[in-house]
């Protein structure tokens, strides 16, 4: 498993931002009779339970549940994927993981690959999470979390398939979430007034964010608040690019990646206030070539559904990813009608890009219905959105951003160390450009959340958008975990009994996230220019939150232990990987694969490095041998580092898998004469 989906799984099971679904595990059709249990029963509906020792947790609606003496096991309607919480007394985590293992599973064969502790948390003293080593064909998700409550040890074990935890994520995210032990409450800030944003305060915000830069290599990040309607500050910390002596400030551009999205739903609002839109509009009455890869699914799809990540389209971001030289919005919308969902209609989040894509470019097309889409939404968006928000330097123009104040991307190297990352990747996002392709700066993106807080009303008086319309988009559509759901392009996170409307975006080398507390007024933007970027937006909400009602100082910790497990794990993965690649597993390579979903791999090794060239983007790669025999090519550049090709053959000819979450892609050897174009 690469640090690619390691840092995407942490992030799952321990803060359930659930937005990607790149994991791995074991096959498996029973869990195994490690001790007698309770025949399954099947819930219909989320149900709280306890422990034997009693800690409680949430089932998740559609699960079973068996139980045993000191274990639960719960199975989603997919039978290989299963989570087992075992109750101990143990001298330490590894024991109570032996302990839950031997309950479990006492044959499972993964070797321990790192274990990394987190900060108490949730009445949790002690917090230890274990990786398992395991090789890319199994296609394994194996954790354990070993958390300690007074002398009683509580531990996890993960054990399930790679598509499994892609599509069930969510509720796999409210089990750990929800997990917590006997007689403990949750801090809450209902009822409290939030402490006004005088320098103090906003000292404390600007000094948890340059703490955090400091801690997770972040080269520069960009930051603004808003209270009672008004902007109290604006401004920027560390530089546009590593090397060079420009300092970021308040104007500075950044890709805000996908949040451009809850802006693609303000647009369609504006729409629904105009009558030319209902959110309960079926989407062929609306735009009749419309299509996706299942008929019934295409028929069901409502306006409103269209990015609320709950119609059972799987993320699939692969084809967009490696093959958008010659896309269009044309062809975003027909990608689509390839794809088929992995869920039931309205079951379960997963999260799709094509699926905003599409929001945006139908919209836009109803706005400007005999222009092309991209020239319609690009358009659309500058009247209906930017222009009126004095959004002044926001824009879809990627040659008009980097020709201006704009910030680098930057990543780590295959050594941890940060580096300014070639752009090129994120040129991916422009033909699906509603879902993710906004270039803006935190003076400009503060002023759309100005409009969110104020319910549509611009600063001069002027009501821009219905607050009835403005407000549907924060509405619950599906759950991402617990006390935690989507709306259309927002996110509603009540964890601790306030209201915190967010939403994240992530490009290679741009990292962003938005938040706003409707009770209290009060909002931020944070854009910054590193991969690592990441690491800290879960944390700075957090921080917001404490500083606002004075919470117990949490958030720091997190950062230090995203930080130090990030760390931990890139150190591990490094003793597997050969750099420069192998030269004699190189020589095995053809030198052009085609894949008729992606598109070409063109094999260059000169100067002592191997190069995987996509056309669109390319990467240097490393080579490792995997525990099972298999050899995989794994790129290493920043921002474009964890994409993982399995050396295989398909009817005689060389080839390379490569996977997400849900999916599996070949690249067959290739003529070098004829383009398979």
């Amino acid at each position: 498993m690469t640090i690619r989906r390691l840092a995407v799984l942490s992030l799952l099971l321990l803060t359930a931002l659930t937005q990607s679904g790149m994991f791995g595990s074991a096959m498996q059709t029973a869990a195994p009779a490690a001790e007698a249990r309770s025949a399954p029963e099947q819930l219909t509906a989320d149900t709280p339970r306890v422990t034997a020792a009693g800690a409680s947790f949430t089932v998740p609606a559609g699960w079973s549940i068996m139980t045993g003496k000191n274990i639960v096991i719960l199975r989603p309607p997919e039978p290989d994927t299963h989570i087992a919480i075992v109750d101990t007394q143990a001298t330490d985590a590894a024991a109570a993981v032996a302990a839950a293992w031997g309950a479990y599973k006492p044959d499972h064969k993964w070797p321990v690959k790192v274990v990394t502790a987190r900060p108490p948390r949730e009445g949790w003293e002690d917090r230890q999470v274990f990786d398992y080593e395991t090789s890319p064909n199994e296609r394994a998700v194996v954790q354990a979390i070993a958390l300690r409550a007074g002398s009683t040890w509580t531990a996890v074990i993960l054990d399930g398939s790679e598509p499994t935890f892609g599509k069930r994520g969510a509720p796999i995210g409210l089990i750990i979430q929800s997990l917590r032990p006997k007689g403990y409450q949750r801090e809450s800030f209902a009822g409290r007034k939030a402490h006004p944003l005088d320098d103090a305060k906003i000292a404390e915000i600007k000094a948890f964010v340059e703490d955090s830069m400091k801690t997770l290599g972040i080269p520069g990040a960009s930051l603004a608040l808003i209270e009672g309607g008004k902007i109290v500050y604006q401004g920027g910390l560390g530089v546009r690019e590593l090397g060079k002596p420009e300092r970021v400030d308040e104007n500075t551009l950044f890709m805000a990646a996908s949040n451009t999205k809850g802006m693609t739903t303000l647009l369609l609002s504006e729409l629904v206030d105009e009558k030319k839109l209902r959110w309960d509009e079926p989407v062929i009455d609306v735009y009749p070539s419309f299509k996706l890869g299942n008929p019934e699914t295409t028929r069901k799809v409502l306006v409103k559904n269209l990015i609320c990540a709950c119609t059972g389209m799987p993320r699939q971001d692969l084809e967009w990813i490696f093959e958008f030289k010659q896309a269009t919005p044309e062809s975003s919308l027909a990608l689509l009608g390839t794809m088929q969902p992995t869920t039931k209609y309205g079951e379960v989040f997963q999260y799709s890009n094509l699926m905003a894509s599409a929001a945006g470019y139908i919209g836009a097309h109803i706005v400007y219905p005999n222009m092309e889409l991209g020239a319609a939404y690009d358009a659309a968006m500058q009247k209906a959105i930017f222009d009126p928000l004095g959004m002044k330097s926001t824009t879809f123009d990627m040659a008009k951003a980097l020709k201006g104040n704009h910030a680098s991307p930057h990543g780590d190297d295959v050594d941890g160390k940060p580096a300014v990352a070639d752009i090129a990747f994120d040129y991916s996002v422009m033909p699906h450009r509603p879902a993710g392709g906004v270039w803006t700066s935190a003076a400009d993106l503060i002023r759309y959340v100005q409009l969110e807080l104020s319910l549509g009303k611009l600063p001069n008086g002027k009501q821009l958008v219905s607050a009835e319309n403005l407000l549907a988009r924060r509405a619950r559509q599906v759950d991402v975990g617990e006390d935690h759901y989507y709306g259309m392009g927002l996110m509603v996170d009540s964890k601790y009994g306030v209201p915190i409307v967010h939403h994240g975006g992530s490009m290679a080398g741009y990292k962003s996230d938005i938040d706003f507390l409707p009770d209290s007024g009060v909002g931020a933007v944070l854009l910054t220019n590193s991969d690592n970027g990441g690491m800290m937006l879960g944390p700075f909400r957090r921080r917001l939150l404490e500083v606002l009602f004075d919470g117990k100082p949490e958030a720091v910790g997190d950062v230090k232990a995203q930080a130090a497990r990030y760390r931990a794990v890139l150190a591990k993965e490094r003793e597997r990987l050969v750099v420069p690649a192998d030269a004699s597993l190189v020589s095995q390579l053809a030198m052009k694969y085609y894949s008729k979903d992606l598109g070409e791999i063109a094999v260059s090794a000169k100067g002592g490095k191997t190069t995987f060239d996509f056309g669109e983007w390319k990467s240097t790669i490393a080579t490792r041998k995997n525990d099972d025999g298999t050899i995989s090519f794994i790129t290493i550049d920043p921002t474009n580092d964890g994409f993982e090709f399995v050396k295989a053959e398909k009817n005689g000819k060389r080839a390379l898998i490569i996977r997400d979450g849900q999916h599996e892609y070949t690249f067959t050897e290739a003529s070098l004469t004829v383009s398979s174009k």
